[in-house]
C-alpha cells in the first residue's frame, strides 16, 4: 500500500463577482475600508475553472466572499460541472441548489455556528440533506492563546469550537472532507502555519486541504513531511496566475502529475 502524498488543490476566490486574492484577516462584514487586496483578475471565473479542468486538478474550491458572487460562481461551476467544490453562504436552504448548479461538494462554516455557537443538529441535518459524501466542513480558524478556534463571518468572529482531535473526530462523522484556512496568515505569502499543519496531520482522518501563507514550491514538500501526506495544500497570492511572482502554476501542475 502506497503512503499518502500531499497534493496541490486549486482555488477560485470571488469578491464582488470578480476573481481576487485578498488578505484573509482583512475581510469585514461592516467596514469595507479594512479590505486588503493582493490581486484583481481581468480573467473570468470560467477561465480559471477551465484551466484547472484542462490540467485535471481535482478537488479545487470556489469561495464566495460576501454577496454579489452568485453569477460568477455559477459561471465557474458551469465550466467544469462536478469538478469544483463551492463555499460561501451555504445553508440548508441553498445547498441542494448549488449541487444542482454543478458543485462537486458544498462547503459550510457559518451556518453551523448560529450566534457563534456550534450546532450539531444543523450539521446532522445538512449531512442528511446533501449526503455526507457531498459535504465539506470549513474549519478555518484563528489563533487564540496558543490554540485554534473556528472563525466565521469572513473569519472575523471566533466561535466556541476549538480545532483539536475531539472536534475534528466529531465533525468527520458527518462530512467527507475538511477545508482549513489559516486566517491569520492567509494572503500574506510569509509562510504556512507549520504547527497547525503538523497538528492536522496528527488529527485528521478524512481528506483535508490547508490554505494560508504558501510562498514557495517547496512548501508542498514541507506540508507533505509535516502532515505525513495527509494534508493537501492550496496556493493563492504567491501564484503567477494570481499576479504572484513566487510560484509558477506550471510547476505545480508538473508536480501533480509526477
Amino acid at each position: 500500500m502506497t503512503s499518502p502524498r500531499s497534493g496541490f488543490r486549486p482555488c477560485i476566490d470571488l469578491h464582488d463577482g470578480i476573481v481576487k486574492q485578498i488578505v484573509g484577516g482583512s475581510l469585514s462584514e461592516s467596514d469595507s475600508s479594512t479590505l486588503k487586496t493582493n490581486f484583481v483578475s481581468s480573467d473570468s471565473p470560467s477561465h480559471y475553472a477551465r484551466l484547472y479542468k484542462e490540467n485535471n486538478l481535482i478537488g479545487g474550491h470556489v469561495i464566495k466572499l460576501g454577496p454579489g458572487n452568485d453569477d460568477a460562481a455559477k459561471e465557474a461551476l458551469a465550466a467544469w460541472p462536478g469538478g469544483l467544490q463551492l463555499g460561501g453562504g451555504i445553508n440548508d436552504k441553498n445547498a441542494l441548489e448549488w449541487l444542482h448548479h454543478g458543485a462537486e461538494k458544498i462547503i459550510v462554516t457559518s451556518f453551523l455556528f448560529p450566534s457563534s455557537r456550534f450546532s450539531l443538529e444543523r450539521l446532522k441535518n445538512l449531512s442528511l440533506l446533501v449526503g455526507k459524501d457531498r459535504l465539506v466542513v470549513d474549519v478555518s480558524c484563528r489563533r487564540k492563546d496558543d490554540r485554534w478556534y473556528v472563525a466565521m463571518n469572513k473569519w472575523q468572529d471566533l466561535t466556541d469550537m476549538e480545532v483539536n482531535q475531539e472536534s475534528l473526530d466529531l465533525l468527520s462523522q458527518y462530512c467527507s472532507e475538511f477545508l482549513v484556512h489559516a486566517a491569520d496568515v492567509e494572503g500574506l505569502c510569509q509562510g504556512i502555519d507549520e504547527e497547525m499543519v503538523k497538528k492536522l496531520g496528527e488529527w485528521v482522518r478524512i481528506p483535508t486541504t490547508y490554505a494560508g501563507g504558501a510562498k514557495d514550491i517547496s512548501d508542498l514538500d514541507l506540508v507533505n513531511r509535516l502532515s505525513n501526506g495527509k494534508v493537501d495544500l492550496t496556493y493563492g497570492s504567491a501564484l503567477d496566475i494570481f499576479g504572484g511572482t513566487l510560484v509558477k502554476f506550471s510547476d505545480l501542475v508538473a508536480r501533480s502529475i509526477q
